[in-house]
């Protein structure tokens, strides 16, 4: 059995859907997120639980934040590797990592990188890694039990497995903000932004994904266990944790 969901796009076309918006992501990301992204992110990398000198995983990193977060979890002497299959995105995460390094006078304390990959098959050999994140990309996966399996498999006996995504309320007065928002104001920030299918994608990818506690099951058959989740931001935002069994 899969986790391919019904109704997914066939992955070159997600792959060729984010190398079309990479240029404007970041700026849309914290339009919609009022910023808020951005803490959201940091709750993530908080639960990955690293310890100074660890190794971190980034899975479908974007445009790196995630990684970059991460980062400061595991310095001095860590090392933190973020991966994507978008080559645009990539280029927009190094640019930011060199931007950083410029910006401090301190030298690096942990190691840094971002390359091609796919989450369906990660280039690591097992146990490499003390944890791994997804933030917003686990709804991408062209099959999702195999890409948390995946992380699953890089990740030690005992490190942590992160997923942050966008879920969906079922109550009002959310659920009804939920749907004008997803359903008619982000489209319109798409097509302002030069990329009106992209955005209408989002909506969907969003609906289709694994509410909270199918999600947490589906972590649970692929070897995770202790697994938690909260929800944030009124019920639209959640993050998921778990620990390596093997």
């Amino acid at each position: 059995m899969t986790g391919a969901t019904p109704g997914t796009l066939p992955e070159p076309e997600v792959q060729a859907m984010f190398d079309r918006i990479a240029r404007v992501y970041d700026r849309l990301n914290s339009v919609m997120t009022a910023g808020l992204h951005h803490e959201w992110r940091r709750r993530a990398a908080q639960l990955a639980a690293l310890e100074p000198g660890g190794r971190a995983l980034d899975v479908a990193t974007g445009t790196g934040d995630l990684a970059l977060e991460l980062a400061h979890r595991v310095a001095p002497g860590g090392a933190v590797i973020g991966v994507d299959f978008s080559d645009a995105m990539l280029e927009l995460a190094v640019d930011k990592l060199a931007r950083r390094a410029r910006r401090t006078s301190s030298p690096v304390e942990v190691a840094v990188s971002f390359s091609h990959a796919n989450a369906m098959e990660l280039p690591f050999v097992d146990d490499e890694f003390d944890a791994a994140t997804v933030g917003f990309g686990a709804r991408n996966f062209a099959d999702l039990r195999r890409g948390l399996a995946e992380m699953v498999r890089v990740v030690k006996p005992g490190g942590r497995i992160v997923v942050l995504e966008i879920t969906t309320p079922t109550k009002p007065p959310l659920s009804t903000f939920f749907d004008v928002w997803f359903d008619r104001v982000v489209p319109v920030l798409g097509r302002a932004a030069g990329d009106s299918a992209a955005y209408s994608y989002l909506p969907s990818s969003v609906r289709r994904f694994p509410g909270p506690e199918a999600l947490a099951a589906l972590m649970s058959d692929v070897g995770l266990a202790r697994i938690e989740y909260r929800l944030t931001a009124g019920g639209i935002i959640a993050l998921h944790v778990g620990e390596v069994r093997r």
